[in-house]
């Protein structure tokens, strides 16, 4: 019993717990702030993954656009609505019914 006193009075362990305690809870970056952080880097390093497959299909596109003259047709085409002197084009849109209220 005398022991587990002397143990406990002992000025190292104390402080050490304390330290252990303080880096915890208390600390500018406690445990709670480092997953968080984790957290939010998984996060932003997919978002980053996103935009670099996004940029490479764009940059993929634009050189689509330089080289292939069917390409630039088909943009022609779908974006702007443009056609030859001899066709008539057709734009088909989908409406959505009106929601019942109810």
């Amino acid at each position: 019993m005398e022991r587990v006193i002397n143990t406990i009075k002992n000025k190292y362990l104390i402080a050490g717990v304390a330290f252990v305690i303080w880096m915890f809870f208390f600390d500018r970056y406690d445990v709670a702030t480092q997953v968080s952080f984790q957290q939010e880097k998984s996060k932003l390093e997919e978002e980053k993954a996103y935009y670099t497959s996004e940029t490479e299909k764009i940059e993929q596109s634009i050189k689509d656009v330089q080289f292939n003259p069917n390409e630039i047709q088909r943009i022609a085409r779908e974006k702007y609505k443009m056609k030859k002197q001899s066709e008539d084009i057709y734009i088909i849109s989908e409406v959505e019914a009106p929601k019942k209220e109810e």
